[in-house]
């Protein structure tokens, strides 16, 4: 049995974006308790929308409750997990053990699962959380495949285990980390986290004040603290034979394209595993591709086959490709698109879409407001008829060459 695809909804773009290009499930937030404040997130009045849609599919929507929280915040945490559990959501994630006995006993029918922020490793551990009533435990980001494994076998069928596969990764311990609170007083584990790990930095010497010395990485600065991206696309049948049921895919604060870019070549991933192994194998470098054509820093596999190295100096994003136009209509060998990004006639772009990417050739521009032809567009927000030649339907993308790839 394939495990369960896992995929980041930080608002209602990015969620029919997980639906449409593979996602078995999304997990997205509230605009209070989770620990992306930044994202889009969701009102009530989306999540009864998102749910909606989501179980009109039959997949599964996962609501993100897992801010540390203080005594004061209790009653109201309780307050949205009942109502978002009389909405249908399918489960809750919580990372406070506090919470997570509370929400135990006032919502008795919600079920849960144990956030990788409360850094579970060991059976004993999450055979607690099982014998309180959890569902599921995602694993801490510091877990080998080994070890992985040896948990399963210590673990009742009954309990899941989820784990991380893809995007940005913290230098902290399963994303505990203090510094953002001491540099710019944004809690991490409050949801706003200003990633300072991001930054560049230097070593300046106790009698020498004003004297920097940059710590050389690369070319393009030191990142010493900022970490790698996960990415393991390619070691699907490994994390499936170490017992993981769900994979989840890092980023609710990413934009709809990198979803379905994302998504959709861990879907095609997966769609091959379950062919063969040699149909996996055979569709590996053209996926491999695909991911690198959404906004990531260099990859690497984690904690998965033993202590990375390194685990950080990462330096910022690049990506091969990048998103020019979602399709909200398609007919008669046209698509009608909602623009992002400047394209002019005469480029070749690609059409995403889930079965895959579909080079073209754009033969002309069609203003859908006064039907003005034009050579080019760039106003982002802007309406565009084109033709093209390959089957399309909304909630597809188009993509260009990155005029500014750095690599």
């Amino acid at each position: 049995m394939l495990p369960e695809l896992l995929a980041p909804a930080g608002g209602m773009a990015q969620l029919r974006a997980a639906l449409r290009f593979g996602a078995d499930a999304v997990y997205g937030g509230l605009p209070r308790f989770g620990l992306r404040a930044f994202a889009g997130n969701f009102t009530w009045e989306e999540l009864e929308d998102a749910l909606r849609l989501t179980h009109g599919l039959g997949k599964k929507f996962y609501l993100t409750l897992n801010i540390l929280p203080y005594q004061d915040e209790m009653e109201a945490l309780v307050d949205a997990a009942r109502h978002a559990r009389k909405l249908g959501v399918d489960a809750a994630l919580v990372s406070d053990l506090g919470a997570f006995l509370a929400l135990r006993r006032a919502v008795p029918e919600l079920k849960l699962h144990i956030s990788t922020q409360a850094n579970t490793l060991n059976a004993e551990a999450a055979l607690f959380y099982y014998a309180h009533g959890a569902e599921r435990i995602v694993l801490a980001r510091e877990l080998s495949l080994k070890r992985i494994a040896d948990l399963r076998r210590a673990l009742p069928d009954g309990l899941q285990l989820e784990s991380f596969v893809h995007g940005a990764m913290c230098m902290s311990y399963s994303g505990r980390c203090m510094l953002s609170d001491h540099l710019t007083g944004r809690g991490g584990n409050r949801g706003a986290c200003a990633q300072p790990c991001r930054w560049e930095y230097a070593l300046v010497e106790k009698k020498r004040p004003g004297e920097y010395w940059p710590i050389e990485e690369d070319a393009r600065g030191t990142y010493l603290l900022s970490a790698y991206d996960l990415n393991m696309l390619s070691h699907l049948p490994d994390l499936a034979a170490a017992g993981v049921g769900s994979l989840k895919i890092e980023g609710r604060m990413k934009t709809e394209y990198y979803v379905a870019t994302v998504v959709g070549a861990y879907r095609r991933a997966l769609d091959a595993l379950a062919v063969s192994r040699e149909a996996y194998d055979a569709l590996l470098p053209e996926l491999e591709g695909e991911v690198r054509k959404a906004s990531h820093r260099a990859f690497n596999t984690g904690f998965y086959y033993g202590p990375p190295a390194p685990m950080a100096g990462a330096a910022g994003f690049t990506q091969d490709m990048e998103y020019v136009a979602r399709v909200e209509d398609a007919r008669d060998g046209r698509a009608l698109l909602h623009l992002k990004n400047r394209f002019y006639v005469g480029d070749i772009l690609e059409l995403l879409c889930p079965a895959g990417a579909f080079p073209f050739r754009v033969e002309s521009i069609t203003l859908a407001d006064t039907g003005e032809q034009r050579d080019t567009v760039s106003v982002a927000g802007q309406r565009v008829w084109i033709p093209l030649p390959h089957p399309a339907a909304a909630g597809d993308f188009l993509r260009g060459p990155n005029r500014n790839h750095q690599g």
